[in-house]
């Protein structure tokens, strides 16, 4: 399994833009073959820092996803609206103590 964490800083002013945008396509991402599961979270003291927290089978699945039509569609469309270039993370778990 790999967690992959993605850090995104918008423009104030593109911020209601941005989440409008994933209510489009936030079930199409959680759901494509490979993922399994996502979360998107904001900084409660900067709203306009938002991370992404997906957890993916493989490496594999998400370079699928990476270079999918659903991606290639989100990316150019979200990219101008950053005020910093995203930084992105792909974690394995060591331990996880959270009870589901």
């Amino acid at each position: 399994m790999l967690t992959r964490v993605v850090k995104l800083t918008f423009q104030q002013q593109y911020l209601s833009d941005f989440y409008a945008h994933f209510e489009t396509v936030k079930h199409q991402v959680a759901q494509f073959p490979g993922c399994l599961g996502m979360k998107l979270l904001s900084d409660m003291n900067e709203p306009n820092v938002i991370f992404t927290y997906s957890v993916w089978e493989n490496e594999a699945a998400l370079d699928q996803y990476r270079s999918s039509e659903l991606f290639l569609s989100i990316w150019p469309q979200i990219k101008p609206w950053f005020a910093q270039r995203a930084e992105a993370w792909s974690l394995q778990e060591n331990f996880n103590g959270f009870i589901h």
